[in-house]
């Protein structure tokens, strides 16, 4: 977790902070989905300093796993996502993050991460 920044020193609000069940590395799952039509667009993580980013900036930020930094949606691609909302589920471990997105969610091109077709049944 090298580069993180702790949740103690997060600007996020410390109530919203002591509702969050985080995993064992701090972090949450974001599930972004486009607000106006419900399509699910992409899965991405956070921790409370990324949170805090994307309540205060109007733009999704995320935190890489595997880069171990913080990253806002769109810098390099130009495929922004504007916040409209901003949701805790019922058990406090997945935040769903409403938003308008600006071209493909995907880091493969497509629409969203979800367009490789469903999984087949039975």
């Amino acid at each position: 977790m090298t580069g993180r920044i702790p949740a103690s020193s997060s600007s996020l609000d410390p109530a919203i902070a002591a509702r969050l069940k985080r995993d064992a590395d701090g972090l949450i799952p974001a599930v972004a989905q486009q607000y106006d039509t419900g399509e699910v667009l992409m899965v991405g993580w956070m921790d409370d300093e990324a949170l805090h980013r994307t309540l205060t900036t109007g733009r999704c930020t995320y935190y890489s796993r595997s880069r171990q930094e913080y990253w806002v949606k769109g810098d390099t691609s130009g495929h922004v996502q504007h916040v409209k909302s901003v949701a805790l589920d019922c058990d406090a471990d997945t935040l769903l993050v409403k938003v308008d997105q600006v071209g493909p969610a995907c880091h493969t091109g497509t629409r969203t991460c979800f367009d490789s077709g469903n999984l087949p049944l039975g």
